[in-house]
């Protein structure tokens, strides 16, 4: 589904001086249909910059990630259009940050049922699948309803993956999602990704807990040392 040919990412700081950093070094790798990709380094080997080179938050510096996306066929993410980024991330993959970017005054129940409403799921039957999927990620009814900027910080985690989840994109980027979360829901939140991966979901992730990686990861590609500065 996915192939990354002789990525590099570099960075300029100006407040250094323009002093060039090297965050990514030429890395190819791939990720298949119902499979989950793994990648293993050291802080400051560049695993959250390969991420967001293929969500396009970053743009590659040189190479090719090279998407096979349902609705436009073969797509190069490095260097598509703004407009189709936009169409492939709003249909086909998903991101999972380390954290949640707390939406004001919006109830969670709303926060996660959003991205069905935006494929035309009434919201009744989208809020209904919310509050199913909530539940499965032990998050209490009576928080529905409420603001998860009031949250703790693994309630919000658990509103976070539950938003990039619901929808069922065909790529899922993960961050370290269950860094910020105990043992308990941690493994719920594995249950609902290996219940994604057995329907065909890619996956592309970065787990913090090196067993749990070497549990669930068809493959996985480690990078190399660590570098002085991690952007």
């Amino acid at each position: 589904m996915l192939k990354v040919e002789n990525l590099s990412k570099t960075f300029c700081l100006h407040i250094l001086g323009d002093k060039v950093i090297q965050g990514v070094v030429d890395i190819s790798l791939e990720a298949r249909k119902g499979e989950f990709t793994g990648l293993s380094g050291p802080s400051g080997a560049g695993k959250s910059s390969i991420l967001k080179c293929i969500y396009r938050t970053y743009v590659p510096s040189s190479g090719r990630i090279l998407y096979e996306s349902r609705e436009m066929g073969q797509v190069d993410l490095a260097s598509a259009t703004e407009h189709n980024i936009l169409r492939i991330r709003a249909g086909e993959i998903g991101y999972v940050s380390q954290f949640f970017k707390v939406i004001p005054r919006v109830p969670a129940i709303e926060v996660v049922a959003e991205p069905l409403m935006r494929t035309g799921i009434p919201a009744v039957e989208a809020k209904a699948c919310a509050a199913d999927l909530l539940g499965r990620l032990n998050v209490p009814e009576r928080l529905f309803d409420a603001y998860p900027s009031t949250f703790s910080g693994g309630e919000q985690q658990r509103v976070n993956i539950a938003r990039a989840i619901i929808w069922k994109p065909r790529l899922l980027l993960l961050d370290e999602p269950t860094a910020s979360l105990d043992k308990q829901s941690a493994g719920l939140v594995v249950d609902e990704l290996m219940a994604m991966r057995s329907e065909g979901t890619a996956m592309i992730g970065i787990l913090h807990d090196r067993e749990l990686m070497a549990s669930i990861a068809d493959r996985i590609y480690p990078l190399g040392e660590g570098l002085p500065v991690e952007p």
